[in-house]
């Protein structure tokens, strides 16, 4: 493999943008070469967004996997369109990125596991939390005992609601706000415990005419979770599409000998009151009139920078990612989620037989 790994993107919506924008800052080990979205105009949009000049475009991608030589094909694509490109591209022998969560079902989320397993190639799961700094930084601060022995976690991503056609439908992504934002807190617990749970015990609020607000989405606008883990710990997880003024990304965690509060959103040093209004100030913010908190270096707090980096890292050295960030990471992320699913759906304790 050269020094620089060779990236082809599949997707030049939103997620693509938060890709290439790591790629950009990881330059001396990582290239683009190729981009590819059904709408030529994205392409070129994002390729001159972050200045790229000597790339192809593709709007079909089995054409743009046959055609490009690349190392590592990043599907940042919608839920559904997940496995397809990660199968067809794992039969082409490429390694590949995939944003979250992993697919749609189980069934298909474990289909890459395996199909990336019998091409020899590594499938890496793009969990952000993972390498937030100021997670990680928090976790530095547990394990020197600063909190003493830590006893129970709540985390929770919430917004006022996605807009996207494809987060309306449980075909196109899987389920509601759960598995399309609480996939973040669910996937960094059970990285923290290494996958290794017992029991669970969910609510939602029900999908479609049961919702608290977005009564026209087939999956649910509020969910909530309970877990235990092997070690005895507990860990309640919220994901919610009915809280207004910006993206909330919060974790507690509680210990014997005390607590932490990360705020990876809303942490800012800036403290502004603007009649006019800013440009931008945090995601998904409805309004920036007013006293605001915008976001400084928002992609590189929520993680993405990191994440691209490590990929790139792993893929120079043929190695799988860190626990929290590879593919089976993803399958038992995307597991938990539709266990969460059953357990509100049937009103029962869900237990883990394979811990």
């Amino acid at each position: 493999m050269s020094k620089k790994v060779k990236v082809l993107i599949i997707g030049a919506a939103f997620s693509g943008d938060l890709h290439m924008d790591g790629y950009s800052r990881c330059r001396d080990i990582a290239e683009v070469v190729a981009i590819c979205d059904k709408d030529l105009s994205r392409v070129k949009a994002l390729a001159e967004r972050y200045g790229l000049k000597d790339y192809a475009a593709y709007d079909d991608y089995k054409k743009a996997i046959d055609e490009v030589d690349c190392d590592v094909v990043d599907i940042c694509l919608p839920n559904f369109l997940h496995h397809d490109v990660a199968v067809y591209a794992f039969k082409k022998g490429r390694h590949v990125i995939s944003e979250k969560p992993l697919a749609t079902t189980v069934e298909d989320a474990e289909d890459m596991v395996n199909a990336a397993k019998a091409a020899g190639k590594k499938l890496y799961y793009a969990e952000d939390w993972v390498m937030a700094p100021a997670i990680n930084k928090a976790l530095q601060f547990v394990e020197e005992g600063a909190i003493g022995k830590p006893l129970y976690i709540r985390a929770r991503e919430c917004h006022s609601g996605s807009h996207s056609p494809f987060a309306q439908t449980i075909k196109y992504c899987g389920g509601g706000c759960m598995v399309h934002l609480g996939i973040h807190p669910i996937a960094f617990v059970l990285g923290l415990k290494n996958n290794k749970w017992t029991e669970l015990v969910a609510m939602t609020s029900g999908g479609g005419e049961n919702n608290l607000l977005h009564r026209k989405m087939e999956g649910e606008d509020w969910s909530a979770c309970i877990i235990r883990f092997e070690d005895g710990t507990f860990a309640l997880l919220e994901a919610n599409y009915v809280t207004v003024g910006g993206m909330e990304d919060v974790i507690d965690i509680y210990g014997d000998k005390g607590c932490m509060h990360i705020d990876l959103t809303f942490s800012s040093p800036i403290k502004c009151f603007s009649i006019p209004g800013l440009s931008y100030t945090v995601e998904k913010a409805e309004i920036t009139t007013g006293w605001s908190r915008p976001a400084v270096d928002e992609k590189f707090n929520l993680g993405y920078v990191n994440e691209i980096r490590h990929f790139m890292e792993c893929i120079l050295k043929d190695e799988d990612a860190m626990v929290g960030l590879r593919g089976i990471d993803g399958y038992e992320a995307l597991k938990v989620a539709n266990l969460i699913y059953k357990s509100a759906r049937e009103g029962i304790r869900i237990v883990n037989e394979k811990k």
